[in-house]
């Protein structure tokens, strides 16, 4: 046998992957022989579970090792025990069967006389207990925290953390364990105990309990508020000092446990008041230590009941940081600040140039903060200075910024602009700098500012037709000019009507039309594009007067009656059939009446209804750029499902389709634009021309079932496409209801199959939830269908659907529906969270 340092010899000299699998593979063999020997040296043992333990970091199996780390825990040897402890904490975890043979072990080594045995003891304890152990064990850790050795003292703490996290019920035995602990003079000791009691605070804050542990330690807080103090105001310590700051692990513990007990309390947080303005304006902000205590200061500042002079204090803090070189002191003071805007925006205003400046920062992380940031900073009074500031850094943009940046200035500029001039300017600006990422609903909300202004149409034509013959590449520029021009073209041929003195140029009605062709002869002329162009033509010719003109455009119609697509296709036949009639011709091809402002949007359906109710009690900086979409649009105009339009311009059509499992399925057509923006929302910018949504019909696809597993078959993941099943008038049943997330279902029953409809649903008003999936399993006599979520970000109030079909395998339904579910999602609060439930229909 070799020992571990030849094997680790061995492997680094391998020249190729073969080379390296042959040497491990002969090692493992040669360590289980060994294993099957039995051999009573505890060196051999030893060496043995050395290599195995580095042979787990290669990413190997060590399976087959797990006994001989109990045989070690056994020994009465020092040496074989740590390591025996180390391999028991690497190769097995709190599922593990054979972990059940361990708590003897371990009950035997928490009453050993040996500290560093006791200690490693403790250590595998604290990181591998199950609810099984925890239940068994804590007597011995609730002996053991009394101790008079400091050393065990910090070990049984941190194990009692563990205990309480996996069997709650054990909390109230260790509660004046944990009061003591906090009066401990060991800084390691009190250190420790601040970790346990934070830990049973919080666990018991997310429990909403009344009266429960945390109002148990409040009454501490003045000999913590008299620790804190010692350790800001204390001379040079040796032993606790850190670049001239004493024990800042142990300050940095207290403010997170101060965080706490004031949150929500206002006797609380009177008490730690002084205290906070002592640690933020005495603390040496020139080293990373520093800051670190200042960070969680201002945290605590933010969190708790404070005085408005002291939040200001903290908000300048963080502005203080923006000015730091450390790329992570900025990034989290921009992270911070978002969350503080909506408290103290006056005082977060103040260090408005700071944060416009990280727009230019190298950093990516730090611009997309600085940006996210800067348009909560907007309002009435700066909305000019921050708008001229956003367009420059949009010029300079990366194109994943454009989406988000075209849509939120379009939302700032509709919510904020002095006056319709400076609106219809921004937004030209916006459509030349990044048109090709502008979202239909920020360019519809365009159109009908420019319909509804009828003193600036003619401003609006001029414009929009001179940005047109500079630059034909952005998109959404195109849609926008061809509309306007096709509406009010008559505008731009009569005289003396300029609104300024650089558009003063003769257009001639050629001009008109020769625009077109040569937006229709380019390589930026998509479907879309070339839908506008020929119903902007249409509308031209009752504008125009030349018979010449008006022939070009009919002939122009003509070629495109053999357009491969067929919406172009039976626009221009029907176009070039009007030019036969023209009495109807220009009765059709008036000018638009201005559509309708609501001045509320109205959403059908009593959950839209109670979303909307929760958006309207948000604070301004928390309403998102989504529902001021919503606001843009009016509301009630648009489907649901469009109103899940992502970051990248992507997007959900659910809730459009039929059920293609009992009845005809109808897809959306698939654009053809080279833009990376959506141009298939049935609510396009077409209804302004009165033209009809086109779809066309699809055969559904066939989705794979699951066949898979012991009781359940394999998790069964979405495919590629989506439907959403039409449920109505069958209750809903609650599956999951967790950290905002609530998901519901509803059944319905035929002779085949049962139809389910999931809803996800965000109960909460302020929690972000993202990543939303849902995976099923379903008994292996039963098949599933599974199809993708709507959307998988949802905001406060926000719903998404997601449609499953179950049948039997002889063809009929079962008559009692049970689900396994795994469901994954992250949340602003709880983190990331990944949960298995069973749900069985309710009988």
């Amino acid at each position: 046998m070799s020992s571990l340092k030849q094997f680790i010899r061995n492997v680094r000299a391998a020249k190729t992957i073969a080379d390296e699998r042959a040497v491990v593979q002969k090692e493992s063999a040669a360590i289980r022989a060994s294993f099957r020997e039995e051999s009573g040296d505890s060196n051999v043992r030893r060496n043995n579970v050395a290599k195995l333990l580095y042979l787990f970091t290669l990413g190997e199996r060590t399976h087959f090792g797990q006994i001989e780390c109990l045989k070690l825990l056994a020994s009465p040897r020092f040496a074989d025990k740590r390591l025996g402890y180390l391999g028991t904490m690497l190769l097995l975890d709190e599922n593990q069967e054979v972990l059940t043979l361990v708590t003897n072990s371990l009950k035997n080594d928490l009453n050993h006389p040996n500290q560093y045995i006791v200690g490693l003891a403790l250590c595998t304890l604290g990181n591998i207990a199950s609810v099984e152990m925890s239940r068994d064990l804590f007597p011995e850790v609730e002996t053991i925290i009394s101790s008079a050795n400091p050393y065990i003292r910090r070990k049984a703490a941190l194990c009692a953390m563990r205990i309480c996290r996996k069997v709650p019920d054990l909390q109230e035995h260790f509660l004046d364990k944990a009061k003591m602990l906090l009066q401990d003079r060991n800084h390691g000791v009190l250190l420790c105990g601040l970790t346990l009691v934070t830990s049973l605070c919080e666990a018991d804050e997310a429990d909403d309990s009344e009266g429960g542990i945390i109002d148990i330690f409040r009454p501490l807080t003045p000999s913590l508020v008299k620790i804190l103090k010692g350790l800001a105001s204390s001379g040079y310590a040796p032993e606790h000092d850190v670049t001239g700051i004493t024990d800042p692990f142990l300050q940095v513990r207290i403010l997170r446990l101060l965080r706490v007990l004031g949150r929500g309390d206002p006797q609380t947080s009177e008490q730690i008041n002084d205290i906070l303005a002592q640690v933020a304006t005495n603390t040496d902000s020139s080293k990373n230590v520093g800051n670190s205590i200042l960070y969680e200061a201002v945290l605590t500042i933010l969190e708790i009941e404070a005085d408005s002079g002291l939040r200001v204090l903290g908000v300048n803090i963080l502005g203080k940081f923006l000015s730091n070189r450390d790329n992570n002191i900025r990034y989290v003071a921009l992270n911070t600040l978002i969350k503080v805007v909506a408290v103290e925006p006056n005082a977060v205003q103040r260090h408005r140039n700071t944060i416009l400046d990280c727009l230019r920062d190298p950093d990516i992380s730090i611009r997309r903060r600085a940006l996210d940031l800067s348009f909560t900073l907007i309002n009435e009074g700066n909305v000019r200075v921050l708008i001229r500031e956003l367009l420059a850094f949009l010029e300079i943009a990366d194109n994943e910024f454009k989406p988000i940046m075209t849509s939120q200035i379009g939302i700032a500029a509709d919510r904020f602009a002095p006056n319709k001039r400076w609106h219809i300017d921004t937004m030209l600006r916006v459509l030349k700098l990044a048109g090709h990422y502008v979202k239909e609903q920020i360019l519809s909300s365009f159109v009908r500012l420019i319909a509804t202004t009828s003193e600036l149409q003619t401003y609006s034509v001029q414009k929009l037709y001179a940005a047109l013959k500079d630059d034909i590449t952005q998109e959404g520029l195109t849609l926008a000019g061809a509309w306007v021009i096709g509406e009010y073209g008559d505008s731009l041929l009569r005289g003396g009507q300029y609104e300024e003195e650089e558009l003063v140029k003769e257009v001639k009605e050629s001009d008109l039309v020769d625009l077109f062709e040569t937006i229709l002869s380019s390589s930026y002329a998509g479907q879309i594009v070339t839908q506008y162009i020929i119903t902007a033509s249409m509308k031209l010719t009752t504008r125009l007067t030349d018979a010449v003109q008006i022939e070009r455009i009919r002939k122009l119609l003509l070629r495109h009656e053999t357009n491969l697509d067929i919406e172009i296709q039976q626009r221009a036949v029907e176009y070039s059939n009007l030019f036969g009639y023209d009495q109807v011709r220009r009765g059709v091809l008036e000018k638009m009446p201005p559509p309708e402002i609501r001045e509320e949007q109205r959403v059908l359906g009593e959950a839209s209804k109670k979303r909307h109710s929760k958006i309207a009690r948000k604070k301004p900086a928390q309403v998102t750029g989504e529902d001021m979409l919503l606001d843009l649009m009016g509301g009630s105009d648009l489907p649901a499902a469009d109103l899940s339009t992502s970051i990248n311009g992507s997007q959900n059509n659910a809730d459009l389709l039929a059920d293609i499992l009992s009845g005809p399925s109808v897809s959306s057509p698939t654009s053809q634009s080279t833009s990376p923006t959506p141009r298939n929302n049935v609510s396009s910018i077409m209804d302004l021309f009165d033209a009809p949504s086109t779809s066309t019909p699809q055969p559904p696809m066939q989705q794979p079932s699951s066949t898979t597993g012991d009781l359940f078959s394999g998790m069964s993941s979405p495919p590629p496409q989506t439907s959403t099943l039409q449920v109505s008038g069958t209750p809903a049943h609650t599956a999951y209801n967790k950290n905002d997330l609530q998901i519901t279902f509803q059944l319905q029953r035929n002779a085949n199959a049962i139809q389910v409809l999931a809803r996800f649903r965000n109960t909460g008003a302020f929690n972000h939830l993202g990543g939303v999936s849902l995976q099923a399993a379903v008994p292996k006599s039963q098949k599933l269908q599974l199809q993708p979520i709507s959307q998988g970000e949802l905001d406060g109030g926000q719903e998404a659907t997601q449609q499953m079909k179950v049948t039997g395998i002889n063809g009929t339904p079962p008559a009692k529906l049970r689900l396994r579910l795994k469901i994954s999602y992250s949340s602003s609060s709880a983190g990331q969270v990944s949960e298995q439930v069973d749900w069985s229909e309710p009988t």
